[in-house]
C-alpha cells in the first residue's frame, strides 16, 4: 500500500479525495491547523516525517475576491507552498499532485483554452495560481498540474450550495449571465485523480480537467433549480451583465478549458457537466 499525503483534507475536493484514495493506500489528510502553508519549514518537516510515495496538493486560497488585498497570504499559499512541496516530493521520488484554476486565462477568447495557450490572469487569485504551477515546472520531478473549473459540491462554498441556500430566502435571484465556464464536480476531480495515479509518473505535465460542455452562471443556476424536484421554492433567475454586479476581482468571462489532453494521454472520457450536476444532486 502506498503512502499518501493529502494537503487541503477539509476543502472540496480535498474531501472527496480521502475517501477516493483510500483504495489506493495509506492516507494521511491535514488541513491548514496541523501545517502552516505559510510556513515552508512545517511543509518540509511533515513530508520528511511522513515519506509519502504520493503528495496531492488540494489546499488553495480560494476567497477570490479577498486576494485582492490579502496578497501576501495567497501568494505564499497559492503561490510558494506548492513549489516547497514539489521541492519535497522530487527529494523523495514521490508523485505530485497540485490543482490549479481557469482563471490563469485572461477569459477573452472565445475557443475553450488549451493547456500551452498563454497565460495571462486577471486577478490576483489567478497571479498566485499561475506561480504555483510556475514553481512545481520549475522543481521538475514527477508531476501533475491538473487545472480545473467552477468547483462544486455538496460541502464547502460554492455556487450550488449558495443557490439552494438563497431559493429559501428569496423569491428572485439575479445571476451573471456574461460568464462563461464549466462547471466541474468535486467528486469528479477525485475520482478522475485517483484514475490518473497509476499512469501519472511517466505523463508528468499539465492537464485540464474539468466536466465537458459549457454554460454561464445563469444557465447553471436555472439547471440546479430545475434539478430540485418536490419543494415548493423555486426562485425566478434573472440574467444580469457583469457589471450589474461589481466585485473587487475581475473574473474571466470565457474560461471553458479543452480536456482533449487528458482524455487522450489517459484514455479516459469526461461527463458533460449537466449530467455530473445531476448525479451531485441525486447523491445528496
Amino acid at each position: 500500500m502506498k503512502r499518501i499525503l493529502i494537503f487541503g483534507k477539509n476543502g472540496q475536493v480535498g474531501w472527496e479525495l480521502q475517501r477516493t484514495l483510500m483504495a489506493q493506500g495509506h492516507v494521511t489528510a491535514v488541513d491548514r491547523n496541523q501545517v502552516d502553508l505559510t510556513n515552508p519549514d512545517a511543509i518540509v518537516a511533515l513530508m520528511r516525517t511522513l515519506k509519502p510515495q504520493i503528495v496531492v496538493n488540494a489546499a488553495a486560497y480560494t476567497a477570490v475576491d479577498k486576494a485582492e488585498t490579502e496578497i501576501e497570504l495567497t501568494n505564499a499559499v497559492n503561490g510558494k507552498a506548492p513549489g516547497i512541496m514539489a521541492e519535497e516530493a522530487k527529494k523523495l521520488d514521490a508523485l505530485f499532485v497540485h490543482y490549479s484554476t481557469d482563471y490563469v486565462f485572461d477569459g477573452k477568447g472565445n475557443l475553450p483554452y488549451r493547456e500551452e495557450d498563454i497565460k495571462a490572469p486577471c486577478n490576483a487569485y489567478g497571479h498566485s495560481k499561475l506561480m504555483g504551477e510556475q514553481a512545481v515546472q520549475a522543481v521538475g520531478g514527477k508531476f501533475l498540474i491538473l487545472r480545473t473549473s467552477w468547483v462544486y459540491g455538496m460541502r464547502g462554498k460554492n455556487f450550488l450550495l449558495t443557490m439552494l441556500r438563497l431559493a429559501k430566502e428569496r423569491p428572485q435571484l439575479r445571476v451573471v449571465d456574461d460568464q462563461v465556464g464549466s462547471p466541474t464536480w468535486s467528486r469528479l476531480i477525485a475520482q478522475t485523480t485517483s484514475v490518473l495515479l497509476p499512469q501519472a509518473r511517466e505523463r508528468s505535465g499539465v492537464y485540464h480537467l474539468t466536466s465537458k460542455g459549457q454554460t454561464s452562471w445563469a444557465e447553471f443556476a436555472k439547471k440546479i433549480f430545475e434539478l430540485q424536484t418536490g419543494t415548493n421554492k423555486i426562485p425566478e433567475v434573472v440574467s444580469i451583465a457583469t457589471h450589474e454586479y461589481p466585485t473587487p476581482a475581475v473574473r474571466p468571462a470565457y474560461s471553458v478549458l479543452a480536456t482533449e489532453k487528458l482524455e487522450r494521454d489517459f484514455n479516459l472520457h469526461l461527463p458533460n457537466w449537466d449530467d455530473v450536476l445531476k448525479c451531485c444532486v441525486d447523491s445528496n
